[in-house]
């Protein structure tokens, strides 16, 4: 078990936040936690942590501080804004490292760790590889991006929350690896879906098929973990479409930066746009497949 003296603090508790702090819980850490949300601090509570009613009181009293919010906006708000970790005198603040688990622009990220740095708060990029389920089982992979002696100051909540994790290099290409798989991911569950799509449209019997791809060379994990909610057409969230959409705009966009087309992401880009408009932001990612299942060529 941990030494749980010093509480860690944690900011985000959606479903990664939540995640995180049930793996945490587990391990023996002390967490504290604060969302904008009164029923996310309240789900805190009542699996053990201790939530809080705003960002102050984590700065005055946790050294380490997990960060698990939606985007780069809110990643340096919760950081520099009004109210947030840097807020108070760097001297009468207690927290002096901060664990970055969200999907952020690499760019932003590095000139945030410069500032921060000057700041006393050393800056670390963790984001993980996984779905909120994935990451309550311990099952996600961290893809680390900042200072080797900064990885090592967080080594035990790195093991604690993740199977696996990868040091990729200096602040941004944590941020970089995170964009670059998720955007393998995303695609692997746009060609299931597709591929699921004309088997139904062909005439195929859909389970007799899924099985079948399972255990053939077109496999891929993505198969047992969103094939089946596709199969079921069981939305509830594991990842909101809204969030790979966020995902994928920023994947487009640093792409568009080093000059480099994306033909696939945008087509999947698309569809997403497409589950949004249609009221589905906020279903399981794995929904892609009813804008699919909706782009007939025989409608009259």
């Amino acid at each position: 078990m941990q030494d749980t003296r010093s509480p860690l603090g944690l900011i985000g508790l959606g479903l990664i936040g939540t995640a995180l702090a049930r793996r945490l819980i587990a391990a023996g850490f002390a967490v504290t936690g604060y969302d904008v949300a009164a029923e996310a601090r309240a789900r805190l509570a009542g699996i053990g942590g201790t939530p809080v009613d705003t960002i102050a009181e984590i700065a005055e009293n946790c050294p380490r501080v997990l960060i698990a919010v939606f985007n780069s906006d809110q990643v340096e708000s919760v950081i520099e804004g009004e109210g947030g970790l840097l807020a108070s005198d760097d001297a009468a603040r207690k927290t002096r490292q901060v664990l970055n688990f969200a999907t952020c622009d690499p760019d932003r990220m590095v000139a945030l760790a410069a500032r921060t740095e000057a700041r006393g708060l050393a800056f670390l990029e963790t984001p993980l590889s996984g779905a909120s389920d994935q990451v309550a089982r311990g099952e996600a992979v961290c893809l680390v991006g900042g200072d080797r002696a900064a990885l090592d100051a967080a080594q035990d909540i790195v093991q604690a929350v993740c199977a696996k994790s990868y040091f990729m290099g200096p602040v941004g290409n944590g941020a970089k690896a995170k964009l670059a798989t998720n955007l393998i991911l995303g695609l692997n569950r746009a060609a299931m879906a597709e591929g699921l799509v004309y088997a139904e449209r062909i005439g195929l019997p859909l389970d007799a098929f899924f099985e079948a791809a399972r255990n053939s060379a077109a496999y891929s994990a993505a198969m047992d973990i969103k094939g089946v909610k596709m199969i079921a057409r069981d939305y509830a969230t594991a990842g909101k479409i809204s969030q790979s959409a966020k995902d994928f705009s920023l994947i487009l966009a640093t792409a568009h930066q080093h000059g480099q087309a994306l033909p696939f992401a945008t087509a999947y880009a698309e569809a997403m746009a497409g589950c949004i408009a249609a009221g589905e932001g906020d279903w399981d990612n794995s929904a892609i497949i009813e804008d699919i299942r909706r782009r007939r060529t025989d409608k009259a």
